[in-house]
């Protein structure tokens, strides 16, 4: 239970550091940093509306949760973390084109471009997200104790006494689409950087490449490495609980790592640590 509060605490801290260095320093404003910051915001969202129904199953081994706070949890579950994909698929084409045409760069990953392509996510999310929802609410429950702390299809599901074959064949295959496209634009981008990058002929060139992409592909990896494990992991030979604590990891530790991956060796942010610093100490005298 410690560790559950000092990841809450560590994750809001560390992200909201990270958003508010790159909305108040100037050198900061760049495609890549707001989709960074964006990244940070979805996080924070992620883990304030899983750790406090999971803090009261681990404190209470109280498993009832009230339908409509369910349903409220799974509908935000489902947006954000579809959000979290689109944002790292347009953190790829950012990548992309920093990489395969950096002197167009400043001209095609404009703010205007920033902005319409976090709209077009939201406008892909929320729908995705309220017809499962829908869908979840449609369905006659045999139990409210959850075997997880989280309210989402697999969960829920599990307690249903009446499924709907056509109904399940229709969200699953809009589901496969959504939550699929986004691995997949992230995969076909870094074989274009991959081809790009293989044809360097200077070493130093391929540094700057891969060192451009090194940290959103480490967080790419993690964030679709644990979300595969829990879901196309076979069910056999799990331990009581395996999924749970996976499930725990990609949605409250993945979101603590992801700012310091992004700061860690980061010379503009150690930069900008270092300029809100000196601010500060100026303003306390």
């Amino acid at each position: 239970m410690d560790d559950a509060n000092w990841t809450s605490v560590s994750e809001f801290v560390a992200n909201s550091m990270l958003v508010g260095l790159v909305w108040t320093d100037p050198q900061l404003h760049s495609p890549m940093y707001f989709f960074i910051s964006q990244l940070s915001m979805v996080d924070m969202g992620m883990v304030s509306i899983i750790l406090p129904q999971a803090l009261v199953h681990a404190l209470t081994q109280h498993r009832t949760m009230p339908f409509a706070s369910c349903m409220a949890q799974l509908f935000i579950y489902v947006a954000v973390f579809n959000m979290e994909g689109y944002l790292l698929a347009a953190m790829a084409y950012d990548r992309y084109v920093a990489v395969c045409n950096p002197l167009r760069y400043a001209a095609v990953v404009t703010r205007s471009l920033c902005l319409k392509m976090v709209a077009a996510s939201l406008a892909v999310v929320i729908p995705h997200a309220l017809l499962h929802t829908v869908m979840a609410a449609q369905l006659r429950y045999c139990s409210n104790h959850l075997q997880h702390f989280l309210c989402h299809m697999q969960s829920l599901m599990s307690l249903s006494c009446t499924r709907s074959i056509s109904k399940e064949l229709v969200v699953s295959i809009e589901g496969v689409l959504v939550v699929g496209a986004p691995p997949t634009f992230i995969l076909v981008s870094y074989i274009f950087i991959g081809v790009a990058v293989a044809r360097l002929r200077s070493a130093q060139a391929v540094r700057k490449a891969l060192s451009t992409c090194s940290s959103h592909l480490t967080v790419a990896t993690l964030t679709y490495g644990t979300v595969i494990w829990v879901y196309f992991h076979p069910d056999s030979g799990n331990t009581p609980g395996q999924k749970q604590q996976v499930t725990f990891l990609y949605t409250s530790v993945v979101p603590t790592l992801n700012p310091l991956i992004y700061s860690l060796r980061n010379k503009d942010v150690a930069a900008a640590l270092r300029r809100a610093k000196r601010k500060v100490l100026t303003w306390g005298t």
